[in-house]
């Protein structure tokens, strides 16, 4: 009896490793292949979705739209529940980014029967493209983008301290060209000075409000200035962090399906779990 429970455990233990592999690994030919056609799917389900929002297609084709959503719909319905049902902790992966959109991806179909205009929201789907990097999992991009990732969050501190200085600049800037040129010259006020500070900071240049005095020229041409300037800024916190950071795998890991591990890592730096 001990032998055929151990037997039956083995096999449900083997069926979920191996529809985790195919679901959530990309460096298998399986893998590969649920991944292209998965993005494949998402593609049409969009363009189903954008051609039911033009009125002469809806109108001479509508029961055709409505079943091919219902069918993508349905098909990433089952796609979800072996996400789930494949994980260790199905509660890590239904609360992450990924998982999260993999529910709205699917919720507004069913709301649709209760709340009319409700399936627009399945463009939502679009965002499921970000999983096109999984396809590349075995080449560098994947790995290039868990540094990156990696990098922002350990200089997000600092990018926090150079954004709220570069506000509190546009502010000053802002107030001192409203009262060098005046509702006279287009500033209006202090919240129209200070967006005509953060456009030109960011060399966007609408030209709906420009300075006429000499002055206010003078303080335009400081902020443009400072606006090239400031790019390094960022630039060089990033790339401290990303000379620091060393080179990630890209296992996902079977508990909670989190990637950028590092190389020799035997154990998930998110839960725990052995990978």
């Amino acid at each position: 009896m001990e032998n055929v429970l151990d037997f039956e455990y083995n096999v449900k233990k083997d069926w979920r490793e191996k529809v985790h592999e195919v679901i959530f690994e990309a460096d298998t030919t399986s893998g590969k292949i649920f991944d292209v056609g998965l993005l494949i799917s998402i593609l049409a389900s969009v363009v189903v979705v954008s051609l039911e929002s033009v009125a002469s297609i809806d109108a001479e084709y509508h029961s055709e739209l409505v079943i091919a959503e219902w069918f993508f719909t349905i098909l990433f319905s089952i796609e979800y529940v072996l996400r789930i049902v494949s994980v260790k902790k199905p509660t890590a992966y239904m609360t992450s980014l990924f998982g999260i959109v993999d529910l709205l991806a699917i919720a507004p179909t069913y709301l649709s029967l209760f709340i009319p205009g409700a399936h627009n929201l399945l463009v939502i789907r679009a965002l499921r493209l970000l999983r096109v990097f999984r396809v590349f999992k075995l080449g560098r991009y994947l790995g290039e983008a868990a540094v990156l990732k990696k990098a922002i969050s350990q200089s997000k501190s600092r990018i926090i301290v150079f954004l709220s200085t570069v506000f509190v600049l546009c502010i000053l800037s802002g107030a001192a060209m409203y009262m060098l040129e005046g509702p006279e010259n287009g500033f209006t006020s202090i919240p129209q000075s200070v967006y005509w500070a953060i456009v030109t900071l960011t060399s966007t240049g609408y030209g709906d409000t420009v300075p006429l005095t000499a002055l206010g020229k003078s303080v335009a041409v400081f902020i443009m200035i400072m606006g090239y300037s400031l790019i390094i800024v960022p630039t060089g916190i990033l790339t401290n962090e990303i000379v620091k950071t060393g080179p990630v795998s890209t296992q996902a890991c079977p508990s909670c399906s989190r990637e950028g591990h590092d190389i020799d890592a035997n154990n998930c730096k998110f839960c725990g779990s052995e990978l």
